[in-house]
């Protein structure tokens, strides 16, 4: 959107467009309201980062949203509105005001997406894998790549990786199929720095009991509109956790519901009794009919729900433009990206938000830095490289499962070293390129929570 139409850009995904996170994204989109609420903002996203953060990055989403979110509006995009016109916000889990603007209810990301697409002027081509970026002497020069499972080598003078985060590595995850820390796994290989990758956010409220690794989200927003976290006993045990009950942040929610689930045996729910049955159904119109297909008759009937992986808060590290320090011609944005916003563990909904500002940066940057010739060094033909092998499969379940369990929630010296193992010895085998690049993800997040040896934010240590 940011990216003039004279310069020529190509935008690849992997898959379909919309089978990304973004599109998925429920609850909505954070925004400073004004001037006086940069530093409240500000505050409450050191707070959940368990200070973590980098405080001039956070400063800079929360100010920048002042000029971004009129311009996204100004540019078409719609927000839910009250019948006299105004914005409607709301409030979520660690924010001290509602500050939060969504879109179709609980389909902000959907709607935002459709938005961007189609003020998009530029060549979007899907069905591509990136299986390698092209690097000489700290320079990018484009990608490898299958398109249409046809190997294609792609040259660029800038290249901006939006791969998002890892969720395909965990075995309950709330991520898109497609996002499975491939390019984090090239950046290892290539010596680029990988940072914050210890601090894993799980979202607590998930409904999990479904086939396919990816699950369903019951947004933050229930919980921010009133929804309570019980036993089947219908006690609202998070308490016992945190005086603010089901409104602590994420990693406080996880861990409580994880804990007394390990602790008692007993399933938790999220109940939605208190609301009124046609201002939920308006509220919330995408989490209704999706659980009225599964047989659910909400807001009467709870629903069983556990911790799934959500949001990598680490991730390639590079500097409040997107530049990937020692390396030209490459930027990251987004959930790919680690400029340090998000410190220990993310504060709610600002995901989106960091998405619409840092893009904005990043392009600023590339624009003024103006056109260089460059000279394209030639590269190999490797396209002998399988990127998928027959125990593949078998291995990534595996691997699913280890991260679930040992690289999750909770974690112990112990289970931390026999992932490492389990990690290390997978990539002995015969695997393809894919499962290579997941594992070399792995084995980072695996030595950096191993490196972190006290719990700080969603890094949860606990003795063996």
């Amino acid at each position: 959107m940011q990216l003039p139409k004279s310069k020529k850009v190509l935008v690849v995904c992997k898959d379909i467009p919309w089978e990304c996170n973004t599109f998925y994204a429920q609850g909505g989109m954070a925004t400073a309201l004004n001037e006086e609420d940069v530093p409240l903002h500000v505050s409450d996203t050191m707070a959940a980062g368990a200070y973590h953060n980098v405080k001039e990055a956070v400063e800079i989403l929360s100010r920048t949203s002042l000029e971004t979110t009129p311009d996204i509006i100004a540019k078409g995009m719609e927000f839910d509105r009250a019948e006299d016109g105004h914005i409607l916000y709301t409030k979520e889990a660690a924010h001290s005001v509602p500050r939060i603007i969504h879109a179709g209810g609980d389909a902000t990301g959907r709607y935002m997406h459709y938005f961007m697409m189609v003020q998009n002027r530029h060549q979007l081509q899907k069905n591509t894998l990136v299986y390698d970026l092209l690097i000489e002497n700290g320079r990018c020069y484009g990608v490898k790549a299958t398109v249409n499972y046809e190997p294609t080598t792609i040259y660029a003078d800038d290249v901006i990786i939006a791969s998002g985060g890892v969720g395909s590595l965990y075995a309950y995850n709330t991520n898109s199929r497609t996002v499975s820390a491939d390019i984090h796994g090239i950046c290892v290989e290539k010596g680029i720095e990988l940072s914050d990758m210890e601090f894993m956010q799980f979202h607590p409220t998930v409904f999990v009991d479904t086939p396919y690794a990816r699950k369903l989200l019951l947004t933050e927003a229930l919980r921010g509109e009133g929804a309570h976290v019980v036993d089947e006993d219908g006690e609202r045990f998070l308490f016992e956790y945190d005086e603010r009950g089901e409104l602590a942040s994420r990693d406080i929610v996880a861990r409580g519901i994880f804990k007394h689930k390990r602790n008692t045996g007993k399933q938790a729910y999220l109940d939605f009794s208190m609301f009124e049955e046609k201002w939920f159904e308006q509220r919330f119109p995408n989490i209704t009919r999706t659980f009225a297909a599964l047989g659910y008759h909400f807001p009467k009937d709870r629903v069983p729900i556990s911790p799934a992986f959500h949001y990598a808060n680490g991730g390639i590290k590079c500097d409040v433009n997107g530049c990937i320090p020692g390396m030209e011609g490459l930027y990251v944005i987004g959930e790919a990206a680690c400029t340090g916003v998000h410190g220990a563990n993310r504060l709610a909904s600002n995901s989106l938000l960091e998405g619409v500002v840092f893009a904005k940066r990043a392009v600023d940057h590339l624009l003024d830095r103006g056109h260089q010739q460059i000279k394209t060094p030639e590269f190999e033909k490797d396209y002998g490289n399988i990127l998928h092998k027959e125990n593949d499969k078998s291995y990534k379940q595996r691997l699913r499962q280890v991260m679930w369990e040992d690289i999750g929630i909770i974690r112990t010296t112990k289970g931390l070293h026999e992932a490492k193992n389990l990690i290390y010895d997978m990539k002995n085998h015969e695997i393809g390129r894919l499962l290579q690049l997941r594992l070399n993800t792995a084995s980072a997040i695996v030595e950096a929570a191993l490196a972190r040896t006290e719990s700080l934010g969603s890094h949860y240590m606990e003795a063996d």
